[in-house]
Protein backbone atom coordinates (compact mmCIF):
# COMPACT_ATOMS: atom_id res chain seq x y z
CA UNK A 1 0.00 0.00 0.00
CA UNK A 2 1.28 3.54 -0.29
CA UNK A 3 2.29 5.81 2.01
CA UNK A 4 -0.21 8.22 1.59
CA UNK A 5 -3.23 6.68 2.61
CA UNK A 6 -5.06 6.78 5.91
CA UNK A 7 -7.92 4.77 6.97
CA UNK A 8 -10.82 5.95 9.94
CA UNK A 9 -11.56 3.28 12.45
CA UNK A 10 -14.31 3.92 15.30
CA UNK A 11 -12.62 3.15 18.72
CA UNK A 12 -14.44 0.83 21.47
CA UNK A 13 -15.43 4.08 23.58
CA UNK A 14 -17.04 6.01 20.16
CA UNK A 15 -14.05 8.20 19.14
CA UNK A 16 -12.23 7.66 15.72
CA UNK A 17 -8.73 7.07 15.05
CA UNK A 18 -6.73 8.24 12.04
CA UNK A 19 -4.34 5.47 10.89
CA UNK A 20 -1.46 4.60 8.63
CA UNK A 21 -1.32 1.42 7.10
CA UNK A 22 0.28 -1.39 9.37
CA UNK A 23 0.81 1.31 11.72
CA UNK A 24 0.61 0.20 15.46
CA UNK A 25 -0.54 3.55 17.12
CA UNK A 26 -2.91 6.27 15.10
CA UNK A 27 -1.73 9.36 13.92
CA UNK A 28 -4.18 11.43 15.75
CA UNK A 29 -7.82 10.55 17.34
CA UNK A 30 -11.27 12.76 17.03
CA UNK A 31 -14.72 12.86 18.51
CA UNK A 32 -16.50 12.90 15.18
CA UNK A 33 -15.99 10.88 12.05
CA UNK A 34 -15.94 13.85 9.94
CA UNK A 35 -13.22 15.48 12.61
CA UNK A 36 -10.96 12.75 12.13
CA UNK A 37 -11.35 12.80 7.93
CA UNK A 38 -10.24 16.60 8.93
CA UNK A 39 -7.77 15.94 10.46
CA UNK A 40 -6.22 13.05 7.71
CA UNK A 41 -6.96 15.75 5.44
CA UNK A 42 -4.72 18.38 6.98
CA UNK A 43 -2.14 15.90 7.68
CA UNK A 44 -1.81 14.86 3.52
CA UNK A 45 -3.88 16.76 1.63
CA UNK A 46 -3.06 13.65 -1.27
CA UNK A 47 -3.98 10.77 0.55
CA UNK A 48 -6.65 8.27 -0.19
CA UNK A 49 -8.55 8.22 2.94
CA UNK A 50 -10.43 4.99 3.84
CA UNK A 51 -13.35 5.35 6.04
CA UNK A 52 -14.94 2.41 8.22
CA UNK A 53 -18.79 2.59 7.69
CA UNK A 54 -20.28 2.42 11.59
CA UNK A 55 -23.14 0.62 11.22
CA UNK A 56 -23.34 -2.91 12.11
CA UNK A 57 -24.84 -5.31 9.57
CA UNK A 58 -25.10 -9.09 10.09
CA UNK A 59 -21.70 -10.51 12.37
CA UNK A 60 -19.82 -7.19 11.98
CA UNK A 61 -19.08 -4.06 10.58
CA UNK A 62 -19.95 -3.16 7.12
CA UNK A 63 -16.84 -2.92 4.65
CA UNK A 64 -14.49 0.24 3.57
CA UNK A 65 -15.73 3.32 1.71
CA UNK A 66 -12.72 5.27 -0.02
CA UNK A 67 -13.43 9.10 -0.07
Amino acid sequence: MPKNEFFIEQRADGRYNVLRPNADRASAAADTQREAIDRAKKMDPDATIHVERVRDIGPGRDKWRKL
